[in-house]
């Protein structure tokens, strides 16, 4: 068996089945994670969908941001963006089921490979935030989601305040700070108060921030964690990180990592994108 982390997709379809095929996958012996954003700014993000469905359990997907806003702008919450591409699914025949699939999916999974430890989520976490501690707010956001208020929920989600976490927060604030922790953080400060400005290069933060994986003695340091969202990061491969968004949308290209025997033991298998859309 052979497992296998994929960055974000981004409806790029076409791309998600050559590097599928590149990797040689079966359904019967291999297990995929997908670091979220599956659907928008590509051509047919219904496809994406539809086949994550076709093969779950073998294809393990997370919520990315771009996933929330499909949900969001399906339950007329949000309206659609001058990028989107998400028209298809909204007007599919089998669009409810498609959504309720999406709803049923966490923000952060884990995988143990030979007595270590494989976080997956789609942005960032905060430097005090322990892998136990994401997997734990991120269920919060998971159940809201499945349950009967999670319109309510989506109506909330939208906002940059508050900017820090504290245990004191409870409500929808709690589940905002949650989700953009997991779905758009970038750059934070070493207290951990978060910013949503910048999306440069880590090379190159804002003045006061870091990267959220580079804050000194982060809480989850001793973790490996495999992110997408940051494409203009692109490949990253250190010990305790692996950023996997290769800006496959923007012409890039769409890479997974295999692991081998351990965590350590890592392969990049990439395909080249058409570009579906222009940045900036």
């Amino acid at each position: 068996m052979a497992l296998y982390c994929i960055g974000d997709i981004q409806g790029c379809s076409d791309a998600f089945e050559r590097l599928l095929a590149h990797i040689g996958f079966s359904p019967s012996r291999d297990t995929v994670y997908l670091l979220g954003d599956l659907v928008n700014r590509g051509p047919d993000s219904g496809a994406v969908l539809r086949r994550c469905m076709a093969l779950d359990g073998a294809v393990r997907p997370l919520l990315g941001n771009h996933d929330l806003h499909l949900l969001a702008t399906a339950a007329g919450i949000r309206p659609p963006g001058r990028r989107d591409t998400l028209a298809a699914i909204l007007a599919a025949p089998d669009r409810d089921a498609l959504l309720h699939w999406l709803r049923q999916q966490p923000l952060v999974r884990t995988h143990t490979l030979a007595g270590e430890r494989l976080l997956m989520l789609h942005a960032g976490l905060l430097p005090h935030w322990s892998a136990d501690d994401a997997l734990a707010r991120a269920a919060e956001v998971q159940a809201a989601l499945r349950g009967p208020q999670w319109q309510d929920f989506l109506r909330a989600m939208y906002g940059n305040q508050p900017d820090q976490w504290s245990d004191h927060l409870d409500g929808l604030a709690r589940l905002r700070v949650i989700t953009n922790v997991l779905t758009r953080l970038r750059f934070c400060s070493p207290e951990g108060v978060m910013d949503f400005a910048s999306t440069e290069s880590a090379s190159h933060p804002p003045p006061g921030l870091l990267p959220w994986f580079d804050v000194p003695g982060r809480a989850s340091g001793g973790t490996l964690i495999a992110f997408g969202h940051w494409s203009t990061l692109g490949w990253m491969n250190r010990p305790d990180l692996l950023a996997l968004d290769t800006g496959c949308v923007w012409g890039g290209c769409l890479t997974a990592v295999r692991f081998g025997a351990t965590l350590a033991e890592r392969e990049r298998c990439q395909v080249a994108c058409p570009q579906a859309q222009t940045p900036g």
